[in-house]
């Protein structure tokens, strides 16, 4: 097993190579000048020039990105165009409302979406199982900024009882976590659904009810346990995707988070921001994917017999 997370790690290397020259490409194809946003539309030839040269613009594509991966070797991610401060520093402030926003989030799709999903399995068919999944279908096609706005126009403006922005209390990441965790919601409960129906028709399941068990113990001890893997994976991807920042629900919300900062980044130019905040999403969903492979180890004994 410790072989295998060296491994797995180590495999982070070229991927971040591989995120890092993409974006850096993107970016410096992207048209916009970021230096007339620092200066303003009316700033001078010279003053353009100067600024330019020291920040390396003025330089060839690979030298511009051979010093960037020469800077990243050294964890220096390099500096705001706009602020002037560390890319790193920024991130990382920004990054404990992202956790705390997806934490809750995730929280709320797990209680909430595995109990539904397996009970709309064990009722499959039923007016209940019919229900869920019409409100399944419609929290995933559903708009996060729009579902966002209609939970501010409901409970902020009408009823005026929970808090429409700002992450002053714990009220505050009422909205915003049901907004983003809706579609986890639904996503985690159709997956459940479904390695239920698959599982719950298998031989020693049959045998298991045969021999006495309780209509219970065989819902939760052998179907869902062996239904797990399939929900595991939705829920890391699910995790993974929060953590890279829930961009419409942080601006809706005016939650000073990552994803709220690549917003601000990309509206400024401020490329180094947006390739930092890129690398961490990026090594962000690689983490979580790790992590789900070693809970599948402990879970299913066939996988861990396999490391």
């Amino acid at each position: 097993m410790i072989k295998y997370i060296v491994r797995r790690l180590l495999l982070l290397i070229p991927i971040m190579l591989a995120v890092s020259f993409i974006v850096f490409t993107l970016l410096y194809i992207t048209p916009g000048d970021p230096v007339k946003m620092i200066l303003g539309e009316s700033s001078t030839p010279e003053a353009v020039a100067a600024v330019r040269a020291k920040l390396g613009l003025d330089q060839p594509f690979f030298t511009r990105y051979l010093n960037y991966l020469n800077n990243l070797i050294r964890l220096d991610m390099g500096i705001s165009y706009v602020t002037g401060g560390s890319v790193a520093k920024e991130i990382f402030n920004c990054v404990p409302y992202t956790l705390h926003l997806a934490f809750i989030s995730i929280l709320l799709a797990v209680v909430v979406g595995i109990p539904i999903g397996v009970v709309s399995a064990v009722k499959q068919y039923t007016t209940f199982d019919n229900v869920v999944m019409v409100i399944g279908l419609v929290g995933i096609s559903m708009p996060v900024f729009w579902l966002g706005l209609l939970l501010i126009l409901f409970f902020s403006v009408n009823l005026k009882i929970l808090p429409s922005s700002g992450i002053n209390s714990w009220a505050h990441m009422i909205l915003p976590a049901i907004t983003v965790g809706a579609q986890s919601i639904a996503v985690i409960c159709r997956m459940t659904r479904s390695s239920m129906l698959e599982v719950i028709r298998q031989d020693y399941i049959r045998t298991v009810r045969a021999k006495g068990q309780t209509e219970f113990n065989i819902v939760v001890s052998h179907t869902l346990h062996n239904a797990m893997i399939p929900i595991i994976t939705v829920i890391g991807l699910q995790f993974g995707a929060l953590l890279g920042g829930a961009i419409m629900a942080e601006t809706i919300f005016s939650i000073p988070g990552v994803g709220r900062l690549m917003v601000d980044s990309i509206k400024q130019r401020d490329y180094p921001i947006v390739q930092g905040v890129v690398l961490f999403v990026a090594i962000s969903f690689s983490l979580v994917n790790l992590l789900i492979d070693i809970i599948y180890a402990f879970i299913d004994p066939k996988i861990r017999s396999k490391y």
